[in-house]
């Protein structure tokens, strides 16, 4: 009864650190993402709720890199504020054993890892998912910001823009030109421009609208013939217009069920479609990392705690002992890191993807066995 308290306190403890680093350092990331954002609004021109329903569901994707930070950081900062509210000694003194501990920090370990893979399997894929979906639901709002005096906007394919004067919602000495057929709406329903310019003297502009006044449309026929339309006022809708934001669906937006029926697909059945469910089959490698980074990655939380265990190691210097503090900090932090560098490799061939894969698996029981020796030697 007495360990069972001792336990869930200590559990209680890292679980408020853990959660406090974890949403800390996700904000402060996500606050220098979200400026980056504003892209969405300044120079793409959707609407400022689309900009923070986006930015908010990129959140889960910040928070997925960095739970494994968050768990070095809130067990190594437990076990330090055990250590100097001396709660450590009157555990090793009442009898609880140092493995026991080691024991604890593991199942912490691995209910972190079962926390990663749900945010990176479930939760994160749909979050990204339905971001790129509400990009590509959402037209524009407005197009007041894409323009801009004395200079040339391209923030639709196909489409550059070029005014003289602005003033409000008033713009003036208007150059369009549309290589993409984006304003076929303007000539007659026969023709067969490749491209329009269009020039007006000025405009007036609405939302995702433009009333163009005094102007002419100049277009080039399959014939090689030059037509010229003038209107006193017409209207150029952006509603159906595509911009520049990336619309199509990544592979880090993809749903887990999608990356697993692709690799099935490669693998067993050899499908020989390009693409099988989103499925690259030209570029299986990004599918093979990406599955690494959901699945294979929490694998290395586990080794950490066993490294930070080490610092429970009594030492009689008190230098030393936050030496100790210093290099298993460090030593867990590149095991992170390579986790994080290597896992771009695990795709590119069979033999990576096992080192990646085996690395964790083969160092848990290596470093628990030395654990285990160096706590049996303070005993004796």
């Amino acid at each position: 009864m007495f360990k069972n308290k001792i336990y869930n306190y200590i559990s209680l403890e890292f679980i408020k650190s853990f959660v406090l680093i974890l949403f800390s350092l996700s904000l402060i990331a996500w606050t220098v993402r979200a400026v980056n954002f504003l892209d969405l609004i300044v120079d793409s021109g959707y609407s400022t709720s689309t900009y923070f329903i986006y930015s908010l569901l990129n959140l889960t994707n910040i928070m997925t890199k960095f739970i494994p930070l968050s768990f070095l950081l809130a067990l190594l900062l437990t076990i330090i504020r055990l250590e100097r509210q001396n709660e450590l000694l009157v555990l090793w003194t009442s009898g609880i054993a140092k493995s026991k501990m080691t024991k604890l920090f593991f199942l912490l370990s691995v209910s972190t890892m079962l926390f990663y893979i749900i945010f990176s399997t479930i939760i994160t894929p749909t979050a990204l998912n339905k971001s790129r979906s509400l990009i590509k639901q959402s037209g524009v709002d407005t197009v007041t910001n894409l323009l801009k005096p004395n200079a040339f906007s391209d923030a639709f394919k196909g489409l550059t823009f070029y005014i003289g004067e602005k003033e409000d919602n008033i713009i003036k000495n208007i150059f369009i030109k549309d290589d993409a057929n984006n304003l076929n709406s303007l000539l007659p329903e026969n023709s067969s421009a490749k491209n329009k310019t269009v020039i007006a003297k000025k405009g007036i502009v609405k939302k995702n609208k433009i009333i163009l006044e005094n102007g002419f449309i100049q277009s080039y026929e399959n014939e090689d013939t030059v037509k010229i339309i003038q209107f006193n006022k017409t209207l150029l809708n952006f509603n159906n217009l595509d911009n520049r934001v990336i619309k199509d669906v990544k592979i880090q937006e993809t749903s887990t069920y999608k990356i697993l029926s692709c690799l099935k697909d490669h693998y067993f059945n050899q499908v020989s479609e390009t693409y099988v469910k989103n499925c690259p089959k030209n570029n299986i490698a990004i599918v093979i990392e990406n599955f690494s980074r959901r699945f294979l990655m929490p694998l290395y939380i586990p080794v950490v705690s066993i490294l930070i265990s080490f610092i429970m190691i009594y030492k009689k210097n008190k230098k030393i002992k936050i030496f100790n503090r210093y290099i298993f900090f460090l030593l867990s932090f590149i095991l992170l890191v390579l986790s994080e560098l290597l896992v771009r490799y695990s795709g590119i061939s069979n033999i990576g993807f096992y080192i990646y894969f085996l690395t964790p698996i083969a160092l848990l029981p290596i470093l628990y066995l030395i654990l285990l020796n160096k706590f049996s030697k303070e005993l004796k």
